[in-house]
């Protein structure tokens, strides 16, 4: 069973570009090292500048946690943790597939 992920990210003024590049390197390394990931796309809100989306989407639970036990996901974890205003809000998703 396919499923997903979407994260609401809020990103301390003045760092969204050296947000936007360690995020890019983490995606960089996923879609490279994940073959259960189906894609992974960090978004810009339209309407706040410092809040972004990430989308995500794995074959199957256990994809999405091995994705999250990676050595380069929580390196990238602790870089990006500078960045953020606040917690991400997660939500995990059920695919809706044929």
């Amino acid at each position: 069973m396919a499923i997903g992920l979407l994260a609401t990210i809020t990103i301390l003024e003045g760092k969204n570009e050296e947000f936007e590049s360690a995020f890019l390197d983490l995606t960089e390394k996923v879609r490279a090292n994940e073959p259960g990931n189906v894609f992974y796309a960090l978004h810009k809100s339209g309407s706040d500048p410092q809040v972004y989306k990430v989308m995500e989407q794995y074959d199957s639970p256990e994809a999405l946690d091995a994705h999250g036990k990676t050595e380069y996901f929580l390196a990238a974890n602790k870089q990006l943790a500078g960045m953020v205003a606040a917690a991400p809000e997660i939500e995990i998703l059920e695919a809706v597939t044929r």
